[in-house]
């Protein structure tokens, strides 16, 4: 396999990001479409129909690890990421990104970090995990646009004795709930105490990710990313967040659609979606 060029002669390469930023609100790619419709009308949509298409199986067991590793994260996608910040038992501050991270209830206010292991550490963890299994205690922040390079700069390996926050420039702002900073340029940052704890461990018995569900204490947030007629939403367009795709790739959120949810109590006399139900469901080998 060839190698790669250098990252600096490719991104030279590309057009400057733009900072003109402004957010598109659009129709959906096919507004009539109709229930039991399937696939839209998208010029791509032919290459997924299920018909003559070229399937490959994979089953994990037939692959290493690394392997597995670009198919999942490059597949699952997009990923929000979580700016998780700890304090060791000595009072040392931490700082990383993890996008294996999503929330996982509103009631109670719950979300979910999976952080892998370190085996080079003693504890078997990185000092991310180390931290709240100790403390009980974490923040996360979502990483905005504005500080998208001083994020991913954390996510370097560093001595023990050296701190991920020196190296970004971000600031640390202390917590109500919690003895654990957030990042003060975060628009929206969640003070949480540990609710669960889970080791995961591979076919040989290894610890290979610790699960972590944090219970949200507090939400730090900043008043300009709410919507002025309704101070409980947040405006993507303001917040700006960071997902992350395959490889080393980030992702920003520029064009938005919208749908509404049905309501079977005001749909099940419309003929379409009678229609629909009575119709069923394809099947193919």
């Amino acid at each position: 396999m060839a190698p790669h060029p250098p990252f600096k002669e490719v991104e030279a390469s590309r057009p400057d990001f733009d900072d003109a930023f402004q957010h598109t609100v659009t129709k959906v790619p096919q507004p009539d479409w109709q229930p039991g419709g399937g696939l839209n009308n998208l010029p791509d949509s032919e290459q997924f129909k299920p018909e003559d298409a070229q399937w490959r199986v994979i089953d994990p067991k037939d692959f290493e690890k690394p392997q597995l590793y670009k198919l999942m994260i490059s597949g699952i996608t997009p990923r929000p990421i979580a700016f998780l910040s700890t304090k060791s038992p000595e009072g040392k501050c931490n700082l990383a990104p993890f996008s294996y991270f999503n929330m996982i209830s509103h009631n109670p206010p719950t979300i979910m970090v999976s952080i892998q292991s370190n085996p080079k550490n003693p504890s078997g963890l990185k000092d991310s995990a180390y931290n709240i299994r100790e403390t009980k205690e974490f923040c996360v922040s979502i990483i905005s646009e504005p500080f998208l390079e001083a994020a991913n700069v954390t996510s370097i390996d560093l001595p023990p004795e050296m701190q991920e926050w020196d190296l970004s420039g971000l600031t640390k702002r202390k917590s109500e709930s919690v003895d654990v900073p957030h990042v003060a340029e975060a628009a929206f940052s969640m003070e949480c105490t540990l609710q669960h704890w889970y080791e995961l461990r591979n076919d040989a018995g290894e610890l290979s990710n610790t699960v972590v569900l944090g219970r949200i204490r507090r939400f730090q947030t900043k008043e300009f990313i709410f919507d002025p007629e309704d101070k409980m939403k947040v405006l993507a367009e303001k917040l700006r967040p960071v997902s992350r795709l395959g490889g080393i790739t980030y992702a920003r959120s520029t064009q938005y659609s919208e749908l509404p949810r049905p309501a079977w109590a005001d749909v099940k006399d419309l003929p379409e979606y009678k229609a629909a139900i009575e119709k069923g469901t394809k099947e193919i080998e």
